[in-house]
């Protein structure tokens, strides 16, 4: 077999894997990645191209070690959806770098972020003055998350009736079915206030995917199966 003939088939294979694997990882975006996905993405292309192009390789060998590196993410991945703590380690926490329109340098000197490279993220958000900022996040894919303090946010019509309340960002207390006992606390709150908001709804904590409380104290709550209840309901109405 000409060598030519044996390069085109090894990319279409090779091309066949991949577009297999990638529908197997998910639609997460490319800034969404953490950094050990953006390794793994490296190094199964470089993976992929050097078997595509050195015809003495074994293509089988090649297409079994880009699956064994792929599935590393996949793996990963699903345990993160399963365990917040674990998540935590994977990927991280978001950090907070401005507050009530103060730099936290510690935190910045955490991330290795300096201070021109935050000046630069908010410039691209049209922002030139830290003082205007009411809270600026590192996110874990690295992006920078900006809330204007309210007097310098963009007007609205619900602005000419008078002030805004203070500007205050939710309370996450429960996600992925468990409580955030130290979030709960720190803020004031306890566990038994939430159950009992929780039980007024006859709602249990394990069915729970996400429950915040609000600036003006009401607690909202999304449930893992809140879509297949509504269907259910809709099918027993008719």
């Amino acid at each position: 077999m000409p060598s030519w003939t044996e390069v085109i088939i090894r990319s279409v294979l090779i091309i066949l894997g991949l577009f297999f694997i990638t529908k197997l990882l998910g639609k997460k975006q490319l800034s969404a990645l953490s950094f050990f996905e953006y390794i793994v993405g490296i190094t199964v292309g470089d993976i992929a191209g050097t078997i595509t192009m050195d015809v003495e390789l074994n293509v089988v060998n090649g297409l079994i070690s880009i699956l064994i590196w792929s599935l590393f993410p996949i793996i990963i991945s699903t345990m993160s959806l399963k365990s917040k703590k674990f998540r935590d380690i994977v990927e991280g926490q978001a950090t907070i770098f401005i507050q009530d329109g103060k730099i936290l340098e510690k935190n910045m000197k955490r991330e290795k972020y300096s201070t021109d490279d935050l000046l630069e993220q908010l410039r691209k958000k049209d922002i030139f003055q830290v003082s205007d900022v009411e809270f600026a996040v590192l996110e874990t894919c690295g992006q920078l998350s900006v809330l204007l303090k309210k007097e310098k946010q963009p007007t609205k019509w619900e602005d000419f009736f008078g002030k805004g309340p203070e500007v205050v960002k939710p309370l996450t207390v429960i996600m992925d079915g468990k409580f955030l006992s130290e979030t709960i606390y720190s803020a004031g709150y306890s566990i038994a206030w939430i159950k009992s908001k929780l039980q007024s709804e006859n709602s249990h904590v394990e069915n729970i995917y996400l429950a915040q409380i609000s600036s003006d104290g009401q607690l909202y709550v999304d449930y893992f199966d809140d879509h297949l209840e509504k269907e259910g309901e809709k099918n027993g109405d008719s």
